[in-house]
């Protein structure tokens, strides 16, 4: 488990020093476990001695066996395609083997997200009073597309923010309160999506979705819902399939929840399509 989860599940059996100092932790993660003791300990108001015997509570040998497990946590989330295959490994029926990891990693969804968090979110990007808008990363921005062009055919007031950080301004301008921002951000995450939310959340309070991976993209420390889902495939390249397949979910189960509201939707959609008009004028 990474550091950062074994905090918030400790949460509730810490003293109120460490409930303090685990705030600290969480607020800049995981860079203020970086500093010396003695300063955590300065900032905190906590004493040294009281952090050596919270982060035992971690299975951490002392203070330097901590700081050096959030050093190897930074180095994965940076991890490049690069350095990852080094650690990868082929056997001689390599799309068989392929498939059964990517299988693997489907199964392991409802761990990643309870039926409760499901239908929590799910009524979240179903709501009509609130706006949707969605963003992603260079490489998982594709998701938020596929999620943005099937929730328009269900409901109305959804945005796919475009890339350039130009114009985010005019997006943020029409956000309100309660309306959701859903980011996907996965490892070598793009601190111009961390902005964002931080930005939209301060200027609107619009509540920010976030679909990330157990290193946790930045982004998840303005979250409101955070979806930490598997990635590594023991290849060179990161899979977005547990993120794909999740989205499609919720796209299926919010169409279904009022059902003769999404059709009445995609017959007035589809009445409109500017293709079918060239059709009907040949």
């Amino acid at each position: 488990m990474e550091l950062r989860a074994q905090i918030e599940e400790l949460e509730s059996a810490l003293t109120p020093a460490e409930r303090k100092l685990a705030s600290t932790l969480l607020a800049d993660y995981p860079f203020a476990g970086l500093q010396t003791i003695q300063t955590l300990a300065d900032k905190t108001g906590v004493s040294a001695p009281s952090i050596t015997r919270f982060v035992a509570k971690l299975g951490c040998q002392g203070y330097q066996d901590f700081q050096h497990k959030l050093i190897g946590e930074l180095k994965e989330w940076h991890r490049s395609p690069v350095e990852l295959h080094s650690k990868s490994s082929h056997g001689a029926n390599f799309l068989e083997a392929y498939v059964e990891r990517a299988s693997q990693i489907v199964r392991a969804v409802p761990a990643a997200l309870t039926q409760v968090q499901f239908e929590r979110i799910c009524g979240m990007v179903a709501d009509e009073r609130r706006a949707i808008y969605l963003i992603g990363g260079r490489i998982s921005d594709p998701i938020a597309q596929h999620f943005s062009r099937h929730l328009r055919q269900i409901r109305r007031d959804v945005f796919h923010i475009p890339p350039d950080p130009e114009v985010w301004p005019e997006y943020i301008l029409r956000m309100k309160a309660r309306d959701v921002l859903v980011v996907f951000d996965f490892r070598r995450y793009q601190p111009r999506l961390e902005q964002l939310a931080r930005t939209a959340k301060q200027a609107s309070g619009i509540e920010v979705l976030i679909f990330t991976d157990k290193w946790m993209s930045p982004v998840s420390s303005e979250a409101t819902e955070v979806i930490a889902l598997s990635i590594d495939n023991g290849t060179a390249w990161d899979t977005y399939i547990a993120a794909m397949v999740t989205v499609d979910a919720m796209i299926t189960h919010i169409s279904e929840r009022d059902w003769n509201s999404t059709s009445s939707r995609i017959r007035a959609w589809d009445a409109l399509r500017l293709d079918k008009e060239r059709k009907s004028t040949k």
